[in-house]
């Protein structure tokens, strides 16, 4: 049995943005490999991901990536868990062979999870196997969930939409979620999904939309409605906020410049904002913009990632003291 480092990181494309991850890695990367299902950039290193972060259509990224040449499947087994207790295995090839392994491996639940809920502090490590005889590993992803992927116990009578399944996961990301009696700003608010989900927290919430709430939802308790664009809210309009949330269909500079005037007020400590994207790469339907979510991102102890919940846009997240 021999195990071989792998240099760079590996990534787990979000299933139909196959094309961003690559236009994303090719703007400097030498070279790309495909490893099974993975996307390999041999040349990626922390530093690039920590400093200045500029990759982020990817459902999981594989930090310390290996290659492992077994010979048994006890021996496959008995290796991975040597290392640490959690794995998810991410089938490719071999399926019958790679459930033996997967067997003899502590069991990772993926049950639908309730809300509010917090994952565990160990790490989730992830694993492929290339043919009969070779794995490739990471004992360090870039997701807290398995294969980057979460479900939750849905409540399918409450929300006016499913748009409250990517809040609960963005704020079980931040290990965070408001409580009873703090402030929400909820702009683009109609028709209430996230209004909602928060109100369920016992917080008070200023919802913001041209559109209206849901006549039940606007109803509910600690919830205040406000007919106007967001985007001509400014922040002493709206006073001090304790959480801000945005799931506004706009194109990302408007948003990001809105975001600004929020940050430079000091009125507002938390971030949870959906950056919608537009076009797609390699076709007529416009172009993709790569460059503001690049913006969003550096923003000093910020987080953009696309969430399992998340279509065609990205979620940026930021926690105050």
């Amino acid at each position: 049995m021999s195990r071989v480092p792998l240099p760079g990181r590996l990534y787990q494309p979000v299933p139909g943005f196959e094309n961003h991850l690559m236009a994303e890695l090719k703007k400097n990367a030498a070279e790309l490999l495909r490893i099974g299902p993975l996307i390999h950039d041999p040349g990626r290193d922390a530093t690039v991901d920590t400093a200045k972060p500029d990759v982020f259509w990817y459902q999981n990224c594989w930090l310390e990536p290996f290659r492992l040449e077994f010979y048994s499947i006890n021996e496959a087994a008995g290796f991975l868990r040597g290392i640490q207790r959690n794995w998810a295995a991410c089938p490719h090839a071999c399926f019958r062979r790679g459930s033996l392994i997967a067997s003899k491996l502590p069991p990772i639940s993926t049950k639908p999870r309730p809300f509010p809920w917090l994952p565990g502090e160990s790490p989730v490590g992830a694993w492929t196997l290339l043919d009969e005889r070779t794995m490739i590993a990471s004992a360090r992803c870039s997701s807290p969930f398995p294969n980057g992927a979460i479900e939750f116990a849905q409540d399918r009578e409450g929300p006016p939409s499913r748009a409250y399944l990517k809040l609960w996961e963005a704020l079980v990301r931040l290990r965070r979620w408001p409580g009873p009696g703090e402030r929400c700003l909820d702009v683009g608010a109609s028709p209430g999904g996230w209004t909602w989900a928060l109100a369920r927290l016992g917080a008070n919430v200023l919802a913001v939309d041209q559109a209206p709430l849901e006549d039940r939802i606007a109803a509910l308790p600690g919830v205040e409605c406000l007919r106007r664009d967001a985007f001509t809210l400014k922040p002493e309009d709206a006073g001090p906020v304790d959480w801000l949330f945005c799931d506004v269909a706009c194109y990302p500079p408007r948003l990001y410049d809105w975001i600004e005037k929020w940050l430079a007020s000091g009125l507002c400590r938390n971030f949870v904002c959906t950056v919608k994207m537009q076009g797609s790469v390699g076709t007529k339907t416009g172009t993709v913009d790569f460059e503001t979510p690049k913006r969003f991102a550096e923003i000093p102890g910020s987080t953009l990632v696309h969430l399992y919940h998340n279509k065609h846009e990205l979620t940026w997240t930021r926690c105050g003291e």
